[in-house]
C-alpha cells in the first residue's frame, strides 16, 4: 500500500451518501490503505494483517451489491450474519450501494444471543441473509430451526454463480440506510431507522470532535461492527474522512487485551472506543512486562462510553499506562445512543477528563451540589463533555419543562443525526422521537426532540449522566442510581467481580412492599464458602446503609458468566431482575437473609 497523502475532500458540494464518499476515495487514492483486519489464529500470534485499499474496498462492496440486487430490491432488508472482518465492512457498504436496508447483526455462533437474533430476524423480515463460507450452512439451519421463513443466504466471500442485479440509479439522503437494533437491555430489541443523512451527519460530527486532521489519524477498533459505536467509528467515520481503519475481533481482545494496546501503539494518531469495563480489564489483565513494551505516546483519543464512566476506572487505566507514554488527555468520556446514530457528547482530548465531586443527598433529590474533591463521602461524576453538532436539553420527565443548570432531568436531543423512528413501532416512535417542549408549537418547522430515557444534568455547559430513567430506584421520594449502589457493593466486597452485578427493586412476597436486591457474579477462580457468603452480605449491607441510607435485603452471589448481558456487553438489569424473580440463578444463595421471592 502507498504511504498516506494529505486528504483532499471532494470539490463542490459535500457527498450526501456514505457510498459517495467511498467512490471518491476509490478514485482519489485507490491504493492507499483503507481497512485492515488483524487476525490472531494462535494465542501467541503477533497478528496477521489483511488489508484492502480504497479501490479494493469499493470494488468488493460493489460486487456484493450486485449479488444482493439479484435477490432484493430497494427498501428490502438484508441481514448481516457475518463474523468481524473485512467482509462485514464490505457487505454493509454493499447493502448501501444496492439500496437495500442493511441490518447489522452477528453470526448465529455468538453464544448466549440466539433468542435475540431470532427475534430481530422475525422483526426485520429480511429478503436475504449475508454470510460467509464458514457460517452460511449454519445460518440456514438456524433459521429453519427457529421457524423463520427461508430466504437466500448469500456467501459474500465466494464468487457469484448468477449474474449481478442492477443497482439503483439514484438514492436520496432521506432513504433508509440501515436498522440499528438496540441492545434490548430494558425491552425487546427495537430497530432504530437510520437514514443515509443520519449516518453521514454523525460520522462528520465524530470527525469534527476527534479527527479534524484526518490525514494523521487511524481508527483502531475491536467493538463489534453490529454495535452502533463500532459501526460508526470503524466504518462510517473512516469512509467519510478518508482515513484508515484497523479492525480486530472482540474475542481476540478478551483473550489478550494487550493486543488492542499494541495496535494502538502501531499507528499514528490512533482513535478508538471501548466501554468502561474494557479499561478496567486492561489495567488488571495486562501485566507489567507487557505494559513495559508498549509505546502509547501516539494515541490521540480513547473514547469511554456505552456504560457509566467511573472516575476510578479513569485513574486505574491512567496509572497502569502512564509509563508507556499514554497522554492523560487521550481518555475521552462520551455519551451516545443508537437512537441518535451513536455520538451525542464528548469530552475534549486537549485536557484530562473532567469530574465533579457531588453531595450524595443532593443527587437523591435531583441536584448536582458540588463538594471538595477530597471529600471521601462525595459521589464522583465524570463529565461526558459537550454536544457534538446537536442540541441538548435537560427536561422534567413528566412535564417536559426545562431544567436549570445543575438540576437532574431527562436528556432530550435534536439534530441531523437523530434517527427517524423505530421500525414498525409507530406508537413508541411518537412517544420517543417527536416530543415537543411545552413552549414549542411546531409551527417553526423544527424537528421534535428525542427522549433518550437517560437522566443527567448540565454543569458549566458539560453533561453529567446520572443513570437510566427506567432503572431509577426511588425510596421515600429520593432517587438512587443502581450503578452507584453497584459501585458501593463492589468496592466493599472483594469477592464480587467488577462491573458484573446488578441492583434493582423486587416485590416482597405477599405484600406491596419492594426491597433492594443486588445480584453479583463472584470473581473467576473464587469458590465462596458459606462463611465468605455471609461476610459478603454483612459487608455489602453495611456499606449500602452507610453510603445510601438504604436497606439491602439480599446480596446474591452467582457464578461468573451467569448475569445476563446485552450483545454489546452491558449488564442487562431488567433481564437480570426477571431471572431473579423466576428463581433461575444458580450458585450459592445467602442464608439467613430476607427473601424477596
Amino acid at each position: 500500500m502507498s504511504s498516506p497523502q494529505p486528504l483532499q475532500p471532494p470539490e463542490g458540494p459535500l457527498p450526501r451518501l456514505l457510498t459517495d464518499h467511498l467512490a471518491h476515495w476509490a478514485e482519489d487514492r485507490p491504493h492507499q490503505r483503507a481497512f485492515t483486519y488483524v487476525a490472531f489464529p494462535e494465542p501467541a500470534s503477533p497478528g496477521l494483517h489483511h488489508t484492502l485499499g480504497w479501490r479494493g474496498l469499493d470494488a468488493r462492496a460493489r460486487a456484493i451489491a450486485g449479488r444482493i440486487a439479484a435477490d432484493a430490491g430497494p427498501g428490502d432488508r438484508a441481514a448481516l450474519l457475518l463474523p468481524q472482518g473485512l467482509d462485514y465492512a464490505a457487505a454493509f457498504l454493499g447493502c448501501l450501494y444496492a439500496g437495500v436496508i442493511a441490518v447489522p447483526l452477528f453470526s448465529h455462533e455468538l453464544p448466549g444471543h440466539d433468542g435475540r437474533l431470532a427475534a430481530v430476524l422475525a422483526d426485520c423480515e429480511p429478503a436475504c441473509v449475508l454470510a460467509d463460507a464458514n457460517t452460511a450452512v449454519g445460518a440456514e439451519r438456524f433459521m429453519a430451526e427457529r421457524g423463520l421463513p427461508p430466504v437466500p443466504v448469500l456467501v459474500v466471500d465466494r464468487p457469484a454463480r448468477t449474474p449481478p442485479g442492477a443497482l439503483p440509479e439514484r438514492l436520496e439522503p432521506d432513504d433508509i440506510a440501515y436498522l440499528q437494533y438496540t441492545s434490548g437491555s430494558t425491552r425487546s430489541p427495537a430497530g432504530v431507522v437510520i437514514s443515509h443523512a443520519n449516518v453521514v451527519a454523525n460520522a462528520r460530527q465524530a470527525i469534527e470532535a476527534f479527527a479534524a486532521d484526518a490525514e494523521h489519524n487511524t481508527t483502531v477498533g475491536w467493538l463489534p461492527l453490529f454495535h452502533d459505536m463500532g459501526l460508526v467509528l470503524s466504518v462510517a467515520a473512516p469512509v467519510v474522512g478518508g482515513f484508515p481503519s484497523v479492525l480486530m475481533d472482540p474475542v481476540a481482545f478478551l483473550e489478550h487485551p494487550v493486543r488492542w494496546l499494541r495496535l494502538l501503539a502501531a499507528y499514528p494518531g490512533t482513535i478508538s472506543a471501548a466501554p468502561n469495563f474494557a479499561y478496567d480489564y486492561c489495567a488488571t489483565r495486562v501485566d507489567r512486562d507487557e505494559a513495559a513494551e508498549l509505546r502509547l505516546d501516539r494515541v490521540k483519543v480513547l473514547i469511554n462510553g456505552s456504560e457509566p464512566v467511573r472516575q476510578g476506572t479513569v485513574d486505574r487505566f491512567r496509572d497502569a499506562f502512564t509509563a508507556a507514554g499514554l497522554p492523560p488527555e487521550a481518555h475521552c468520556p462520551a455519551y451516545g445512543l443508537a437512537e441518535a446514530t451513536v455520538f451525542v457528547t464528548t469530552d475534549t482530548f486537549t485536557e484530562p477528563p473532567t469530574a465533579l465531586a457531588c453531595d450524595p443527598l443532593g443527587l437523591t433529590q435531583g441536584r448536582l451540589e458540588t463538594r471538595e474533591f477530597t471529600d471521601p463521602d462525595a459521589t464522583r461524576l465524570v463529565s461526558c463533555g459537550t454536544p457534538a453538532g446537536q442540541e441538548l436539553r435537560i427536561a422534567d420527565p413528566d412535564t417536559g419543562a426545562a431544567k436549570r443548570p445543575g438540576e437532574v432531568g431527562e436528556i432530550l436531543l435534536r439534530g441531523p443525526n437523530v434517527g427517524r423512528s423505530y421500525w414498525k413501532r409507530s406508537g413508541l416512535s411518537e412517544e420517543v422521537f417527536a416530543v415537543r417542549a411545552p413552549e414549542e408549537t411546531g409551527e417553526d418547522g423544527a424537528a421534535g426532540w428525542l427522549r433518550t430515557g437517560d437522566l443527567g444534568a448540565l454543569h458549566e455547559g458539560r453533561l453529567y449522566v446520572t443513570g437510566r430513567l427506567k432503572d431509577l430506584i426511588i425510596v421515600d421520594g429520593r432517587n438512587h442510581y443502581p450503578q452507584d449502589i453497584e459501585e458501593t457493593v463492589q468496592s466493599a466486597v472483594d469477592v464480587v467481580r467488577r462491573d458484573r452485578l446488578a441492583a434493582f427493586r423486587v416485590p416482597w412476597t405477599g405484600t406491596e412492599t419492594e426491597v433492594l436486591v443486588v445480584v453479583a457474579e463472584y470473581r473467576r477462580g473464587a469458590e465462596p464458602t458459606e462463611r465468605d457468603v455471609l461476610a459478603a452480605q454483612r459487608g455489602a449491607t453495611a456499606a449500602v446503609s452507610a453510603r445510601h441510607g438504604l436497606r439491602l435485603a439480599e446480596l446474591l452471589l452467582i457464578p461468573p458468566g451467569s448475569l445476563p448481558r446485552t450483545s454489546s456487553g452491558k449488564v442487562a438489569r431488567a433481564a437480570g431482575r426477571e431471572r431473579y424473580l423466576a428463581g433461575a440463578f444458580g450458585g450459592p444463595v445467602l442464608s439467613g437473609t430476607e427473601k424477596a421471592r
